[in-house]
């Protein structure tokens, strides 16, 4: 009978964690006890001390261990799972950018012609922000049963449902480019809202699924420019289909045309969903996530997850840290209009390509911040970096947007962008390297979940400051709030348990006969048990 990987242990850890009073019966709450006592050393080789010079070969597939006959009283270690990436990875990172894109140009397709919205509607500044708060606020009751469905229905069900749920939305906002209709538009907006719950979480969960440890930050970057692409689309393209004329019928006119587009790709997209995208590969791409895989439904308890990730304080240090950041950058996008207009009176065209010169920079920011994770693991000293480069960011763009020279602003807001946006993917990798080995969607969802609270709190405060103060007032208010997410990165505790996983899996080392044999396998093991195992 095929056996996927667990974790690897010793038996000396069985009955030290036994003699402890530890239950035995659950395979996952042994693997988190002893993942927490040899945190910052190495587990196996501290167990292997006592090997001895008769050694014997064990194998599975392409993968073999020589261990010796005294390892069954000492230490138990078992062979490297076999692991396989596969090209049509790059195909489902694809259509899932495809759908986030779509989702993300919805929400901003409002703000950004606010001004255009609140005349042809004929209502004020606060119902125009809550059509894009709306994706905040929904996100928030919606997340913990959307985790739970990821967790136990599997990422093709929940990216279906969410392509379903956003084309649903797309549809009902075609109907209203009437005047009378803003009801029914909103109704619309919410329903586009609820697929969001089932996009901002995935990135770190279809990364670690289908790619390789060299390249799991680069395709989580990648899955976050899908919606930063969509964002940059929504900040582009409404100013260009709906243009700021006089007449009522040619204004609804344009309006139908853009939520047609919009309609039309969703749809497209949502049939790409159904035929291309799978649930995962058949091999594991890491050893990581071969011991992953080890864990039945019966075995996992998400409440027992949820709690385990709530008492884990480094990582609770960053759910609010990221909250901090991404809740400014929601605040900024929704709000954006409103503060180039009131300093560029009819510059509506330009707001709309100063948001896709934020959303631009930050796509370019999210990739290198990837690419330059997959290389040097760095995950806590570029996280504060970048997060203090962010608020440096914002004090320039505060104290310089009403200086009159638009062509500041730009550059201002591509700096502001770069590093604000490019934050996003380090804060779901980081999380998950602080989490492993709970579900990268519960962590992510916990993240975002953060993320949504401080946007709506960030977006209807600093609105009330600009109205009251000016945008200098509300600009600094989100600088006091990234002043205090830096501080908080800074005494994260770097505890990069996935990373150990994967690279104690790589250090295996045989010795010749003769000699003291050390192997080193964090990650890739059989699914059995020391007590299970036949011998």
């Amino acid at each position: 009978m095929h056996k996927e990987n667990c974790l690897l242990f010793s038996l000396a850890d069985y009955r030290r964690l036994k003699e402890e009073g530890r239950n035995m019966s659950s395979q996952e709450e042994l693997y988190h006890d002893w993942m927490d006592s040899h945190n910052g050393s190495s587990p196996t080789k501290n167990a292997t001390t006592s090997l001895g010079r008769s050694n014997r070969q064990f194998s599975l597939g392409d993968a073999s261990l020589i261990s010796n006959s005294s390892c069954q009283d000492t230490s138990q270690l078992f062979p490297l799972m076999q692991t396989k990436l596969y090209k049509r990875r790059w195909v489902m990172l694809l259509v899932f950018c495809m759908y986030s894109m779509s989702n993300a140009m919805m929400w901003l397709q409002y703000g950004i012609i606010g001004n255009i919205f609140k005349r042809f509607y004929d209502i004020g500044s606060l119902a125009l922000d809550w059509l894009s708060m709306i994706y905040f606020f929904t996100y928030i009751p919606l997340i913990v049963p959307v985790m739970w469905m990821l967790d136990n229905r599997g990422l093709r069900e929940v990216i279906m449902v969410g392509s379903a749920v956003n084309c649903i939305g797309a549809w009902i906002k075609s109907s209203t480019a009437h005047p009378d209709s803003f009801a029914v538009t909103f109704f619309g907006q919410f329903v586009c809202s609820v697929a969001t719950v089932y996009t901002l979480g995935i990135p770190s969960r279809l990364a670690s699924l289908w790619f390789g440890q060299h390249e799991v930050s680069t395709a989580c970057s990648i899955g976050v420019l899908g919606n930063q692409l969509g964002i940059a689309i929504g900040f582009l393209i409404p100013p260009i289909l709906v243009p700021n004329v006089d007449d009522m019928d040619e204004l609804a006119h344009h309006i139908k045309i853009m939520f047609y587009i919009s309609a039309g790709a969703a749809t497209i997209i949502f049939i790409l969903v159904v035929i291309f995208f799978q649930e995962k590969p058949e091999l594991p791409p890491t050893q990581a996530q071969a011991q992953a895989r080890c864990f039945t439904q019966e075995q996992y308890s998400y409440r027992a997850s949820i709690w385990r990730l709530l008492r884990n304080k480094p990582f609770m240090l960053l759910v609010v840290s990221y909250g901090l950041n991404v809740g400014c950058f929601y605040a900024v996008s929704t709000l954006l209009n409103r503060m180039i207009i009131e300093h560029y009176p009819g510059e509506e065209v330009n707001a709309g390509r100063i948001g896709l010169t934020i959303v631009i920079a930050g796509m370019v920011g999210s990739l290198i911040c990837g690419i330059w994770l997959d290389k040097s693991k760095t995950y806590k000293q570029t996280t504060l970096v970048v997060y203090v480069l962010s608020l440096v960011g914002m004090l320039v763009y505060a104290f310089t947007l009403n200086l009159g020279h638009l062509w500041l602003v730009f550059i201002t807001s591509g700096v502001l962008g770069f590093f604000m946006t490019g934050y996003l993917p380090l804060g779901f990798e980081f999380a998950v390297e602080l989490t492993y080995p709970e579900s990268e969607g519960t962590s992510s969802g916990l993240l975002n979940c953060s993320a949504q609270i401080f946007g709506i709190i960030f977006t209807i405060s600093q609105g009330k400051i600009i109205d009251r103060w000016g945008t200098l007032g509300g600009n600094i208010f989100l600088c006091v709030f990234l002043l205090i997410g830096t501080v908080m990165t800074g005494f994260i505790k770097s505890d990069l348990r996935r990373q150990k996983a994967n690279l104690q899996a790589e250090e295996q080392i045989i010795s010749p006969a003769g000699s003291e044999t050390l192997v080193q396998d964090y990650g890739g093991t059989s699914c059995s048990t020391p007590w299970q195992r036949q011998t």
